[in-house]
């Protein structure tokens, strides 16, 4: 656990597809500001260097927040909906927000 008492939190994002790269940079200059205003940062960003056991090879994006609460207050901010509206229908994702053991 952190010093506050409380677990950690990951988002967790793999990209199944991505069909218009130009509306994913338009999202991500407004994504990442609103994602480090909320206490957030990149923890992993990239495809898998390998996978395994049925996994499948998807452009993976971690951040790591504070807290729960954190993340999802983070999620849901004006900032971040400003980015999803960006990205529209540019990518087909998964998005998970997990807490942390410690």
């Amino acid at each position: 656990m952190t010093e506050s008492g409380m677990a950690k939190a990951y988002w967790v994002t793999t990209y199944r597809s991505i069909s218009d790269p130009d509306a994913l940079a338009a999202y991500a200059k407004l994504a990442g500001p609103a994602i480090a205003a909320a206490g957030g940062k990149f923890v992993v960003r990239g495809n898998p260097a390998k996978v395994y056991e049925g996994g499948v090879n998807q452009r993976t994006v971690i951040s790591e927040f504070p807290s729960v609460a954190a993340a999802l207050a983070a999620h849901d901010s004006p900032a971040y909906q400003a980015a999803l509206k960006e990205l529209g229908n540019g990518a087909d994702r998964d998005i998970r927000i997990v807490e942390g053991l410690e």
